[in-house]
Parts: structure tokens; C-alpha cells; sequence
């Protein structure tokens, strides 16, 4: 029997309604789904089901399912991260019993997690060393968001000072600035366009010849932005053929602004 039909078994023998058994926690939607086998609950849907019905959630779950004896464990550490009580979610996470397949990445994101949070209090309690020392043991290697998390981590360490490399080790802001400099440019400050279009590692990328090309066309300087933009052509032709036709004709080049006319009617 599989589980869907198990529960509704259970319901059945309970003398209870589907409304009834869903509460306010799930919609009646979603438990025919999950009695018609259409949708898998999940394990914290399953045990507020198994409440509801009086019955232990193993009476629900296959023997070939998975379940951790680390579910009560995680669920306490999350809260206690939730309500920024940093130091109980340490405790809590003592009680982790490993390897555990169900929860061993979710605990290593929330183990970096919280040491990043007490680190940042400790900095602003000017305890440096113990901040110190939490930071260079959070590893983000291998958990979700690795790379935003190592990036805090440097961030962190980067105001206790003392370490010229740390700079070094930033993952690359080059995305971050290429949307802000299209959003600057497209409302119409071109310098701050410019700066941070300057402040990007790679500056010979298409991405960043096309907006360079757009901050030279915004100050009318066409010879600049064709320079720019016919390099971003092959990248991004149905922005880059337009702009260059105008450029063209701003300069007088009405050959080739004819021949980008041409292009834009293909």
C-alpha cells in the first residue's frame, strides 16, 4: 500500500473529512494530491498529519524510507537561529550524531551560518580574537551558497584587519556591477555609469563594451561608442544594430548607417 492510500486509510478509520484532517497547516488540494499519489509530503506535512490522526509517522513511511534520528535536533537549532539565539543553536548542534544523509549539508550550512552570526556580534563587542578564531573555522566548502557565505566569511575578517591577501580571495563583483552600471546609465547618470563600469576586473568582456558604448552614446561621443559597440556586436546584435546605425548617421557615415538599416530589416 503505498502512502497516500495509507493515510487515507487512516483517515477513513478516523471518521475524519479531508477538510478536517488538512487544518490550518495544508489545503484540502493538497492532501487529495498526496492520497491520489500525485504529490509527496513533506516530512514535517507527514508529521503534522500523523498528529492529527493520532498515529506515529513510521505507520506512514515504507521500510525503505529514510528518516533521521537528527530531525528534533535540526528543528531545534533552526528555531533557535531564527530567534538569533546563536549561542543555544551551537549547543543544540552538539547533539548531531553524524553521517547523516537527510540532514549533513542543512547542518553544515547552518553550522557555518551561525559562526558567521556570532562573529559578526563578536566584532561589534570588540572581542577580535574570538571572532577571529570563529571565522577560521567556518568552512563553506561543499555546502549551499559556498560562495556568498566564504564571501561574508572574507568580508568579516577583512574588518579585523591585518591581512592584505584577503582582497585577493573576493569572488569577483563584476555582475553585481555591470547591473548597476545599467541601471545608472538608463536613468541617466552616465558618470556614476562610467565609475562603476571602470571599478569591473574584466573590461573587455562584450557585456561590458556594450554598456561602455551605451555611457559614450548617452554623451554623444559616437567614434567612441562605435569603437566599443562593434565589439559587442557579435554578442548582442539586436541591441548593438540599432545604436550603431545611429551612431553612423550622427557621424555622417550614411554608407555604413545604411548598411545597419539593412541588418535591422533581416
Amino acid at each position: 500500500m503505498s502512502l497516500g492510500e495509507t493515510l487515507r486509510q487512516a483517515r477513513l478509520e478516523a471518521g475524519l473529512s479531508q477538510r478536517a484532517l488538512c487544518g490550518d497547516e495544508i489545503t484540502r488540494n493538497m492532501l487529495s494530491r498526496i492520497e491520489n499519489g500525485a504529490a509527496q509530503p513533506s516530512m514535517r506535512t507527514l508529521q503534522y498529519l500523523a498528529d492529527r490522526l493520532g498515529k506515529p509517522m513510521s505507520c506512514f513511511l515504507d521500510e525503505q524510507a529514510v528518516v533521521s534520528s537528527n530531525q528534533k535536533v535540526m528543528e531545534s537549532a533552526r528555531q533557535l537561529y531564527d530567534l538569533k539565539q546563536f549561542d543555544q543553536a551551537v549547543e543544540a548542534l552538539k547533539s548531531y550524531a553524524e553521517p547523516d544523509p537527510v540532514y549533513d549539508r542543512e547542518k553544515a550550512l547552518l553550522t557555518a551560518l551561525v559562526r558567521l552570526a556570532l562573529a559578526e556580534q563578536a566584532i561589534g563587542q570588540h572581542k577580535n580574537q574570538y571572532a577571529r578564531e570563529l571565522l577560521e573555522q567556518t568552512d563553506t566548502n561543499g555546502i549551499y551558497c559556498g560562495e556568498a557565505l566564504n564571501r561574508q566569511r572574507i568580508l568579516l575578517l577583512g574588518r579585523l584587519g591585518g591581512n592584505r591577501r584577503l582582497c585577493c580571495q573576493l569572488p569577483s563583483l563584476d555582475e553585481e556591477l555591470s547591473l548597476r552600471a545599467a541601471e545608472a546609465i538608463r536613468q541617466g547618470d552616465v558618470r556614476r555609469g562610467t565609475h562603476l563600469l571602470e571599478a569591473m576586473q574584466r573590461r573587455d568582456s562584450p557585456k561590458w563594451m556594450l554598456l561602455r558604448g551605451e555611457a559614450y552614446l548617452a554623451e554623444n561621443a559616437y567614434q567612441n561608442a562605435v569603437l566599443c559597440l562593434r565589439r559587442a556586436e557579435d554578442a548582442f546584435p539586436e541591441e548593438v544594430i540599432p545604436r550603431l546605425e545611429h551612431c553612423y548617421r550622427e557621424l555622417g557615415d550614411y554608407k555604413q548607417a545604411y548598411l545597419y538599416a539593412c541588418k535591422q530589416k533581416k
